[in-house]
């Protein structure tokens, strides 16, 4: 199911929030693929320690440890320089998982939410994939294309009563990734984004709306779809919605053509029929 976006696409990757929970896991999955992987977060110690857990696994390469704030523009500027010097032997950078997010420390309904707290969510969940793609696709489109992932969720679609800022953002990082597919598909970028279903992390066990729970996505099942979009296995579904635990590429080859004929898995204003003035 490749439309592949170059076949010369390196297999290096960026996952950035890779010290912990998902983006460790991510990482790790990566690199046992063969990937050389680039860990960024704000953490020093974490991600030294993702990156040890590499060195002393199977993994082809040594993982480099870029600590930043992806939401700080300076800061991004500088580890994309980093990124791009430790890759340039391999060709540059082929992958970019934009793992990175937070949540509201609070689950209310937005009247009884702090705004602020509501907006630091949306600003580091868009502001950061903004700035970190930004930054690295100049050297994608240049070398003929490349891969982004942007981590994203069910609340981007779905009606929830509390979360108001992390709904927003999800649904704006969707956005984003339909808008990078309309502009640089031509050019050889392929974007999707892909919901890691409910995977044990500090971040969901500390939500009382998981506190019941005894049913976790296994982070595996991203790491499949993550390597799989990496290695161009579904490029010819860029600008869409996957989730792990629901989706796996068996299914995905399987109903591409469903996919792209019904024009799903994307965000739309949906049309009451045929003669509704709004239809696409």
């Amino acid at each position: 199911m490749s439309d592949a976006a170059h076949p010369q696409t390196p297999r290096t990757a960026v996952v950035t929030g890779a010290g912990r929970g998902i983006g460790r896991g991510l990482a790790l999955g990566l690199a046992r693929a063969g990937y050389a992987v680039a860990l960024v977060g704000r953490n020093r110690d974490t991600l030294e320690a993702v990156a040890l857990e590499i060195s002393d696994g199977p993994a082809e390469h040594e993982a480099v440890v870029v600590v930043a704030d992806v939401s700080d523009p300076d800061a991004v500027t500088a580890a994309a320089q980093q990124i791009e010097g430790a890759f340039g032997a391999q060709g540059g950078v082929g992958l970019l998982v934009n793992n990175a997010g937070v949540i509201e420390q609070q689950e209310k309904p937005f009247a009884e939410d702090d705004v602020a707290d509501v907006w630091r969510v949306i600003e580091v969940n868009v502001r950061g994939p903004l700035l970190l793609t930004h930054a690295l696709l100049p050297g994608m489109l240049a070398r003929g294309g490349g891969r982004i992932v942007n981590i994203n969720s069910g609340s981007a679609f779905r009606r929830s009563e509390t979360y108001t800022g992390y709904g927003i953002s999800k649904g704006a990082l969707a956005r984003f990734t339909t808008l990078l597919d309309s502009q640089y598909r031509d050019q050889g970028l392929r974007t999707f984004d892909l919901a890691p279903g409910v995977v044990v992390t500090d971040m969901t066990r500390a939500m009382p709306l998981h506190e019941e729970r005894t049913e976790w996505t296994p982070i595996e099942a991203s790491v499949d779809l993550v390597v799989g979009i990496g290695d161009g296995q579904l490029d010819a579904l860029s600008g869409r919605f996957l989730r792990a635990g629901s989706d796996d590429l068996a299914s995905l080859s399987t109903h591409a053509y469903d996919i792209l004929v019904a024009d799903s898995r994307r965000l739309a204003v949906l049309p009451w029929g045929h003669d509704d003035p709004l239809q696409p």
